[in-house]
């Protein structure tokens, strides 16, 4: 029978307390044998988030262990996002194929190409990635996913170290490697389901893109970006125009044939800026023209109220209990949002499973949404784990 542990320590000595939270998860197995050990390692120094990594690897045994280096750590209910800290997750699946892999990308004509994801058998039931941003094309390998792995739903998040280019670490099996993505494949005897819920709601109308140049969008609705943009705003009551100015994002449709867009409807993107010469908005992402996309802020009620509507409706429709969860929050929804760095995982047990919840804090958050896989932003992205 499948069982799950989760396992928090918080100090600076992050080899001490990868033993701590290594001890803490495996308890929560009641004695079977971990098959699968993934570790989340929060700190300020590259060589101490290393170190720990290699600890966990040797304290992982017989296990298939992944791990990285985070923003901050989720596990035993709590979120950290400021102080050195260690979570691990461990779960016991006898029954299940564990594969691990490696990924790193490589030149090819007309672009890169990635090698080392195992070839899909047709029991897979999920992947789950852990990826550098800054050395892997984590948003074209996701997007491909759906057409090269069709039907596997893909989970995780952006690894990123405390340095930024150059400071991730992953884990995977022995090795720490310092680019590319690692993850791994469940498949046989396992019940997963993956869940993502959104941390924006939208303002203002839909707005077709009419004209864009690279990550700039130039016009929405004809109208020069910034000047629609300005044009909302004005619009709005005073306290949207306060979250404008505090946390603006842009949605972008995941179905242009959806009639009515709502909240959960948009893939987030950031706006990274303004091109005030040229009228334009510097978005987080390409949007070619023709594409619908909606304003958005990021609001602590209303992703509070998606992420429980998210989980009561799982809870609705599933036939058995979940046993256990990983969690991949978005590092803005943390304390920047809610006031607390503890809201997701506290909601997440409260609403789907008491304990073997543990996860991180991410620099951008992976998950299927209607049959497809997305890399996402100010979302919460759960793989919960039923009895089998």
């Amino acid at each position: 029978m499948a069982a799950f542990g989760d396992g928090l320590a918080v100090g600076a000595d992050l080899v001490e307390a990868t033993d701590t939270a290594v001890a803490r998860a495996t308890a929560g197995l009641a004695g079977h044998r971990a098959d699968l050990m993934i570790g989340f390692v929060h700190g300020e120094d590259v060589a101490a988030i290393e170190a720990a990594l290699h600890r966990l690897a040797e304290l992982a045994g017989a296990a298939t262990v992944l791990g990285c280096s985070v923003p901050g750590v989720i596990a035993g209910g709590r979120g950290v996002e400021e102080t050195p800290a260690v979570a691990v997750w461990c779960a016991a699946l006898p029954d299940a194929q564990v594969r691990s892999f490696a990924l790193r990308a490589v030149p090819a004509a007309g672009g890169l190409a990635v090698l080392g994801m195992p070839e899909q058998q047709l029991d897979d039931a999920v992947a789950v990635l852990l990826a550098d941003p800054w050395s892997f094309p984590v948003d074209g390998f996701v997007a491909e996913s759906n057409t090269t792995l069709p039907g596997l739903p893909v989970v995780g998040g952006l690894a990123v170290g405390p340095d930024g280019h150059g400071s991730t670490r992953l884990l995977v099996d022995g090795r720490v490697v310092d680019e590319g993505a690692v993850g791994v494949v469940l498949g046989g005897a396992v019940d997963v389901h993956p869940l993502v819920s959104q941390g924006c709601r939208p303002v203002g109308p839909t707005m077709t893109v009419t004209a864009a140049e690279g990550n700039l969008l130039l016009e929405l609705a004809g109208a020069p970006a910034l000047a629609k943009l300005e044009e909302i705003v004005t619009t709005l009551p005073p306290e949207e125009q306060s979250l404008v100015a505090t946390g603006l994002q842009i949605g972008i449709t995941r179905d242009e044939y959806v009639d009515e867009q709502g909240q959960g409807d948009f893939l987030i993107r950031g706006v990274a800026g303004a091109d005030e010469a040229r009228g334009a908005l510097a978005v987080g992402d390409v949007v070619p023209v023709g594409r619908t996309v909606r304003f958005q802020v990021r609001d602590a009620v209303a992703a509070d109220a998606d992420l429980r509507a998210t989980l009561d409706a799982f809870r609705d429709r599933r036939s058995r209990d979940v046993q256990g969860a990983l969690l991949f929050s978005c590092n803005g929804r943390g304390a920047g949002l809610f006031g607390t760095p503890d809201h997701d995982p506290e909601v997440v047990r409260s609403q789907l499973v008491g304990s073997g919840v543990a996860g991180c804090f991410a620099a951008g958050e992976i998950g299927p949404v209607a049959g497809r896989n997305f890399v996402h932003g100010f979302t919460a992205s759960i793989l919960a784990f039923s009895a089998t």
